[in-house]
C-alpha cells in the first residue's frame, strides 16, 4: 500500500483524498506531517470533539494552513473574522451578528432567490448545455449574499467579480496573491463606505442591522466598530460565496453520477432539502480547517504539543465507518443524524441556514427545468485549495 502520506496542497492527492483519509482514521487517526508541521484528525468522533474545545484548539491563528500564524502572534487585523476570534470575545460577537443573521431575514429571501435562479436558468433551457458553475453555480451565492447584505443591484455584478477575484488561485503560491489581495482591499473599502452611509442613512438590510445592533458588555453597551463590522461583512461576503458555490458543483456531479438518486428527487422535490445534507455529508465543500494546540493534547495516545497546527478533516469525517453505515456510497434517502460539514460547537458556520436555502431553491429550479444532464469531463475543472474542494468547471451537457 506505500507509504501513508497526505497533505492539503497535494493537487493528485485532492482529487480523490478518500481513500487516504481512510487508511488515516485506520491506521493514524493522529497524523502527522513532517514536511508541513502540522497534526491532523481524521476521524468522525475526533473532530467533532475538537470543535467543542475552543479554548484548547484555537481558532486565533488562522484556519487556513497557510495563513496561520505561530502561537503567540496575533493574526492580522486586517484579517480578522469571527471564524479566527476565540471565546470570550467571539461569544459576544456571534451574539451581535446572530441577531442580524436572522432566521426571519434569511426566510425572506426564498422568492427573491427563486427569481434569481430563474433569471440565470431560463436563458439555458433548449441551449444544449451550459456550465452549472460559471453560469449559475458561482453566481447565485454572490448575488443572494450581496442582496442580503443591501448592496444596490446596479452595483452587485462589480461585487461579485471582486469576490471571485478574491479567491484566485496562483499556481504555486495559492490564495495569497496580487490579484486576490488586491481585490480584497477593494472590498474592504467598499463595504467600509456602504456601511458608514448606513449608520447615516438606514435601510432594511443587513449592513443596516450590523451597524445598529447592541450587546452588552458588563454594565456597558456597544455597536461594532467600524472595523468589527467591515470584518463581519467581508466574512459573510466570503463566506456565503465560496463554500456554497462548491455545494452546487458537488450537486451538479453527484447527481449526474447517480441517475437514479436523481430521478427520485425530480419525482419527490421534497426530499432535495434532505438530499443536500447527504452531499455535504459525501462531498464536504470545506473538508479542512486548520486551529492551533493551546495546550498539549492528547488523543489516541498520541501527544499534540501545546503550539501544534492542528488540521480538522471534516471531509473525512463524512466517510468515517465507526460513524455512518457504507458512508462510500451516496444515497439521497439515508437516514443520519448529522455531519460536521459547517462545523460545530462555537463555530458552527452562521450562515448555515442561507447556504441550505439557496442550494435547496437552486436544486429545485435545477431539476425542474433539467431532469437529466451529463458532465463533459473533458472541459470540467477542479478547484484545489488547502481548505476547498470543488470543481471550478462544470459543463452540463442536457
Amino acid at each position: 500500500m506505500g507509504n501513508l502520506y497526505w497533505d492539503p496542497y497535494d493537487i493528485e492527492i485532492d482529487s480523490d483524498p478518500h481513500p487516504i483519509w481512510r487508511r488515516m482514521r485506520d491506521e493514524k487517526p493522529v497524523y502527522y506531517n513532517d514536511p508541513f508541521d502540522f497534526y491532523a484528525l481524521s476521524r468522525h468522533a475526533d473532530v467533532e470533539a475538537a470543535h467543542r474545545m475552543p479554548l484548547q484548539l484555537s481558532s486565533a491563528h488562522g484556519t487556513v494552513l497557510e495563513l496561520m500564524t505561530p502561537a503567540g502572534e496575533p493574526i492580522d487585523v486586517s484579517r480578522r473574522r469571527l471564524i479566527v476570534i476565540d471565546p470570550p470575545e467571539h461569544d459576544r460577537l456571534r451574539a451581535l451578528v446572530s441577531r442580524a443573521f436572522t432566521i426571519r431575514r434569511v426566510a425572506e429571501l426564498e422568492s427573491e432567490i427563486r427569481a434569481m435562479c430563474a433569471s440565470a436558468l431560463d436563458p439555458q433551457v433548449g441551449a444544449g448545455g451550459f456550465d452549472y458553475l460559471a453560469d449559475f453555480g458561482s453566481v447565485l451565492p454572490s448575488m443572494v449574499i450581496s442582496a442580503l447584505l443591501g448592496v444596490p443591484e446596479s452595483e452587485r455584478e462589480e461585487v461579485r467579480s471582486h469576490i471571485d477575484r478574491v479567491f484566485h488561485i496562483e499556481p504555486g503560491v495559492g490564495m495569497i496573491n496580487d490579484v486576490s489581495i488586491t481585490a480584497g482591499a477593494w472590498l474592504r473599502t467598499y463595504l467600509a463606505a456602504q456601511l458608514a452611509e448606513r449608520r447615516v442613512h438606514p435601510h432594511d438590510d443587513m449592513m443596516t442591522a450590523l451597524v445598529q445592533v447592541e450587546i452588552d458588555e458588563g454594565d456597558q453597551r456597544r455597536r461594532l466598530s467600524d472595523d468589527e463590522a467591515t470584518s463581519f461583512a467581508m466574512l459573510l461576503l466570503g463566506a456565503g460565496t465560496e463554500t456554497t458555490a462548491r455545494l452546487l458543483g458537488w450537486a451538479a456531479v453527484l447527481l449526474a453520477e447517480h441517475p437514479d438518486e436523481r430521478a427520485f428527487l425530480v419525482d419527490q422535490p421534497g426530499a432535495i432539502g434532505h438530499a443536500i445534507e447527504e452531499i455535504l455529508r459525501f462531498e464536504a465543500p470545506s473538508p479542512v480547517q486548520g486551529r492551533t494546540a493551546t495546550t498539549d493534547l492528547e488523543f489516541h495516545g498520541v501527544t499534540i504539543p501545546a503550539g501544534s497546527r492542528v488540521l480538522l478533516l471534516t471531509g473525512s469525517a463524512g466517510r468515517d465507518e465507526r460513524k455512518y453505515d457504507n458512508p462510500n456510497r451516496f444515497r439521497v434517502r439515508r437516514e443520519f443524524d448529522g455531519h460536521l460539514a459547517f462545523g460545530h460547537g462555537i463555530h458552527f458556520c452562521v450562515g448555515a441556514a442561507l447556504a441550505r436555502l439557496e442550494a435547496r431553491v437552486a436544486l429545485e429550479e435545477t431539476l425542474r427545468r433539467f431532469p437529466k444532464w451529463d458532465i463533459d469531463y473533458t472541459r470540467a475543472e477542479r478547484l484545489h485549495t488547502s481548505t476547498v474542494r470543488g470543481w471550478a468547471r462544470v459543463p452540463v451537457l442536457i
